[in-house]
Formats: structure tokens, C-alpha cells, sequence
């Protein structure tokens, strides 16, 4: 990895859409840690280096909502950025109450994640 690389942590219990978005922020300069679960990423936060959290919503067991209140609860500063497959418009509102940079709804163009990181790496 490239000194200085903005390093995002994906949290991602479908493997092959956390290996896609991987390779789609490895293609734009940016390091990965990749998470299965929301209880995985808490296991192993305090030693992330990771700046950014791309979170899906629907996890098993601990949301991407509860997960992002929680690092919030505990001081974290880390931007957020939500996707989900079910969008609607309850979850885009307690994904916005829970405080995101961006709310992706699936399948999004790759642009839109890209986006959204440089906006989150201007809100840290």
C-alpha cells in the first residue's frame, strides 16, 4: 500500500459484493479492511487504521445503523457511508438520523461510491 492511502473498511456479509467493492477501491487508490460482519469490525476497530467505513444496513445480527450509533457512542469520528438493498424510506431516514455522508441504494454505479469517499474525506 501506497504511504498516505486513505484506507477504508467495508462491512459486507455478501463475499461477493464486499470482494467487488474491494477491487473497485483498490482500482482507485484506496486501502481496504473487509468485515463480514458488524461484529467482526467492533473485534478489531481499535486496531483499524481504517479513516471510512462502507456499511451495508442488513447485517446478520448488529446492523449498519446500530453499528454506526455505536461508534458514535463510544467517540468515533469516522464518516460513514451506508448501502442497502432494501431501500425505502424509513431506512433512509434512520440511516440519515444515524449520521452518513451518503445512503447508496443498490446496485449504485461505482462513480457514486468514488464520490462519496472524497466527500467523506473532506467531513473527518
Amino acid at each position: 500500500m501506497v504511504p498516505g492511502t486513505q484506507i477504508v473498511a467495508v462491512v459486507e456479509d455478501d463475499v461477493s459484493m464486499m470482494t467487488g467493492i474491494e477491487r473497485l477501491l483498490w482500482a482507485n487508490g484506496f486501502g481496504t479492511e473487509t468485515y463480514t460482519s458488524a461484529e467482526a469490525y467492533l473485534e478489531r476497530a481499535a486496531a483499524s487504521k481504517a479513516t471510512c467505513l462502507v456499511v451495508d444496513i442488513y447485517l446478520g445480527g448488529i446492523s449498519g445503523i446500530e453499528l454506526r450509533r455505536r461508534l458514535a457512542a463510544s467517540g468515533s469520528r469516522h464518516a460513514v457511508i451506508f448501502m442497502t438493498a432494501v431501500d425505502n424510506e424509513n431506512t433512509r431516514r434512520e440511516a440519515m438520523a444515524a449520521g452518513c455522508v451518503a445512503y447508496l441504494p443498490k446496485p449504485f454505479p461505482a462513480n457514486l461510491l468514488i464520490d462519496a469517499l472524497g466527500k467523506a474525506a473532506s467531513s473527518v
